[in-house]
């Protein structure tokens, strides 16, 4: 065998050495975007031209959040959180409309509490997903909810259920997150019962 074509063949085998290495590379770091955000990654790949389009979009995500000052809450900010909530929940009952939009006002002094940037709903929902992906979608339709009530009068079973959706994301904003700390998902019968209490809670104060 010539010595050309064994460099010939040591070439073709790096190349797909490095190749198949790309490729693992590739394929883990989609899985760990899908474990992390769960149905916003698949909604990224629906809003992005291709899978690659869908795992940068996510990955900036990260690396945005990586630097910013996200904290948790004192015992007591925690306390005067919970205090104001329990009042809105109250004030469902005579005034439903109002109490959404005040559960949504609050919801974002949390996030900024928090220590996320509040300047657009889109950047709010973009910031949130790399933590609290798995209570998302009942912030994106708690605020359809209300921001549909504006333009016409929504039913008050549609507000109440738009407030135990504001009141999910709002407990996960409060407890740091599902994903703070690790990122294993919820055990499905701890996000059950975190779904059940939710709207226990809310249905006592919306009733």
């Amino acid at each position: 065998m010539s010595t050309l074509v064994v460099i010939i063949i040591v070439i073709v085998a790096v190349a797909a050495v490095v190749l198949i290495a790309l490729l693992v590379r590739r394929e883990s770091q989609r899985r760990h975007l899908r474990e992390k955000f769960g149905p916003e990654y698949e909604r990224a790949v629906q809003e992005n031209e291709s899978p690659r389009e869908a795992a940068r979009e996510l990955a900036s995500r990260e690396k945005r959040i990586a630097g910013l000052d996200i904290k948790p809450l004192s015992p007591e900010v925690r306390e005067q959180y919970t205090r104001q909530w329990a009042m809105i929940q109250a004030q469902f009952v005579d005034r439903p409309a109002p109490a959404v939009a005040e559960a949504d006002r609050v919801l974002v002094a949390l996030m900024a509490e928090r220590g996320y940037p509040t300047e657009g709903y889109e950047q709010q929902l973009s910031d949130l997903s790399v933590h609290h992906s798995r209570t998302l979608e009942n912030y994106r339709a708690a605020h359809e909810t209300m921001r549909g009530h504006e333009e016409s009068e929504k039913s008050t079973e549609d507000l109440r259920d738009a407030m135990i959706r504001y009141r999910t994301v709002f407990e996960d904003l409060l407890n740091e997150g599902s994903d703070s700390g690790h990122d294993k998902p919820e055990h499905p019968s701890d996000e059950n019962h975190h779904d059940r209490k939710a709207r226990t809670d809310a249905s006592n104060g919306t009733s």
